[in-house]
């Protein structure tokens, strides 16, 4: 396992400070502000820990403001509803005394029922594709330097992306597809509990998903000049799944405008079961087009 996977594993370990109360600790920053994904897993382990006899299958999530990377995150959680079936809990992530997210995740106890779902893309095996490794050593005309920086630091999620050309810059800037495709697991064997499998998906449902916002305007989240940051954030989960094992992350952005964009996910087990859906709305804008303060 990774130096900074057992980090994500430890972070997502919360500390107990009361009987609907948790504080979490940080991972790492990204243009100084705490990962979304970060924040939405922490939420999600907090409320999972006041159910009992369910599993989550739903989450809802709204980003108020930037967390801060320096300081710890409080999770206060709201017990809505225990029902028979399902559950529903309510919770605040807060720092400096604000809130800075909240999350409603819905909880279901398992039983049978009707089974069906879309195809899985045709795609190259994540075998096929660049490791990590050789982006990072990849020429320069291939692969943007921004690109190269990323993969050279250790992740805690390997990521290995359908088509690298485009982040390549392109001679006419004309619009490229809305859709990509990604292969995405934990960095190391991860325990069999699936709430931790849980937690590590909700972690890594929040990557890549404004670049594909990005995509058709020729931009990626590496540009300097692109200001970017998720608004709010949905995640179904489907049906049983291992992190730790190579999943098809399938996106598209059906729209962009005023500001903000929409993106879409669908996450598939190396099996072609469909095993989690995502929708992110996110702030894209150019900072030319920054309004003022």
């Amino acid at each position: 396992m990774s130096a900074a996977l057992s980090k994500i594993l430890a972070i997502l370990d919360l500390e107990r400070t009361g009987e609907n109360s948790f504080r979490g600790t940080q991972s790492f920053a990204i243009r100084n502000r705490v990962f979304g994904g970060q924040i939405v897993s922490q939420a999600l382990v907090a409320a999972a820990r006041t159910v009992e006899g369910a599993e989550p299958h739903s989450l809802h999530g709204y980003f108020l403001i930037g967390g801060d990377p320096s300081a710890p995150i409080d999770y206060e959680v709201e017990r809505m509803r225990d029902g028979r079936s399902f559950a529903t809990r309510r919770t605040v992530a807060i720092q400096h005394g604000q809130p800075i997210f909240t999350l409603t995740s819905s909880f279901h106890a398992a039983e049978p029922g009707f089974d069906h779902g879309p195809e899985m893309p045709v795609v190259p095996d994540p075998e096929t594709l660049m490791s990590p490794d050789r982006v990072a050593l990849a020429s320069s005309r291939l692969v943007p330097a921004a690109l190269q920086r990323y993969f050279k630091q250790e992740q805690a999620i390997e990521i290995r992306p359908v088509d690298l050309g485009r982040y390549s810059p392109k001679s006419e800037r004309q619009p490229l597809p809305i859709e990509q495709n990604i292969w995405m697991r934990a960095n190391g064997p991860l325990p069999d509990d699936p709430a931790v499998h849980r937690a590590v998906l909700a972690y890594l449902s929040d990557m890549t998903l404004i670049d594909t916002m990005l995509v058709r305007h020729q931009h990626t989240v590496f540009d300097p000049e692109v200001l970017a940051a998720s608004l709010d954030h949905a995640l179904w989960f489907h049906r049983p799944f291992r992190a730790d094992e190579w999943l098809l992350y399938s996106q598209v952005s059906p729209t962009a405008q005023g500001g903000r964009g929409l993106a879409r996910g669908h996450l598939f087990s190396r099996d072609g079961r469909l095993v989690a859906s995502v929708i992110q709305e996110g702030l894209v804008r150019l900072r030319s087009d920054k309004p003022a303060q």
